[in-house]
């Protein structure tokens, strides 16, 4: 082995040594609730008097969380939820990542599972003490909203505060061939600040993606909401346009909520979901109220939908009620 070999591996060895991470920790936090609902009251059966099933369920999860600090001033934390849900196929492992926090640059994000970028967590961000209007009503959700795409392995980078509350995000899924991922990538970004006035916070997201060759589909959120006392007042304008007319709606949503104690709150929303391709537009409304204390919380909700996934003969309701307990 030549010297200049030798210096560059010894150099390389010492960069390594000089960030290594010092011994981290684990923790464990979980969370147990039980459900009573129906997303389906006038669809069960003609007249919607059939029986109605077992209304009652239940969820649970443990997260595990764990990290480190490194000698330059940097963090890595992971993070993975045990969640043995039905709709994961009985598949124990749920969301996962591990987090770098560059200390002062912000933190970068690695999604196992679960992943999501702004468009997808600011598809409805009318204020509500328990759920948005379209919420726990069958097929209200479908094809209804615009909430980006989410998928497996996705990267995402959250800026520090730059200034008057201004804080951004970006998120990124390269390109792949699996049925949980776009088999082209997809890329957004989301600012967001509430520095602008006391009580008042904006954002905007926008992003794009194509899920299938040739078809790119645009995203555009837009938020903003209010709070002075006890009441916080909203609206979400969110739209996504692509090259079929199917891939084109347009998503309003509005929302009134009221602190009554620091316990309890409850809410009025509305959204109303247009579609290019279809006739009727679903408008939906509802009302939510919660209740915590410690690690209990109680919630629950009751909400209207007309024209449910844009289908002229689907008016129905759902409710739901929760208690639901952290430890």
């Amino acid at each position: 082995m030549n010297k200049l070999t030798k210096i560059g591996l010894s150099a390389l060895a010492g960069s390594l040594v000089a960030v290594s991470a010092q011994a981290g920790s684990l923790s464990a936090s979980g969370s147990a609730s039980i459900s009573f609902g129906n997303g389906d009251v006038d669809q069960n059966t003609v007249g919607g008097l059939g029986a109605e099933g077992n209304q009652w369920s239940m969820a649970d999860s443990i997260t595990m969380t764990g990290g480190g600090d490194m000698d330059n001033g940097m963090s890595v934390s992971v993070s993975f939820e045990i969640d043995n849900d039905e709709a994961d196929a009985g598949e124990v492992l749920d969301s996962h990542s591990i987090t770098l926090d560059t200390n002062g640059m912000g933190k970068i994000t690695f999604a196992g599972h679960g992943g999501g970028g702004k468009i997808d967590a600011w598809d409805d961000k009318s204020p509500t003490a328990y759920e948005e209007s379209w919420d726990g009503v069958t097929d209200a959700d479908e094809e209804t909203l615009v909430g980006g795409v989410t998928a497996n392995n996705m990267f995402m980078y959250d800026s520090p505060d730059l200034g008057n509350g201004t804080t951004v995000t970006l998120s990124y899924i390269p390109s792949g061939d699996s049925a949980n991922t776009p088999n082209e990538s997809y890329m957004d970004f989301g600012i967001q600040s509430t520095g602008l006035m006391d009580g008042l916070t904006v954002g905007l997201a926008m992003g794009e993606g194509e899920q299938t060759v040739d078809t790119t589909i645009d995203y555009t959120v837009m938020f903003a909401t209010y709070s002075v006392g006890g009441i916080t007042v909203g609206a979400s304008m969110n739209e996504k346009e692509g090259t079929a007319a199917s891939n084109d709606v347009e998503f309003r949503s509005y929302g009134i909520s009221y602190a009554v104690s620091d316990d309890f709150s409850i809410s009025y929303n509305q959204s109303t979901s247009d579609n290019a391709s279809e006739a009727e537009d679903q408008d939906a409304s509802g009302i939510s109220a919660s209740w915590t204390s410690g690690g209990v919380s109680v919630g629950g909700m009751i909400n209207t939908v007309d024209n449910a996934s844009y289908a002229a003969s689907q008016d129905t309701e759902g409710y739901e009620f929760n208690i639901s307990f952290a430890f």
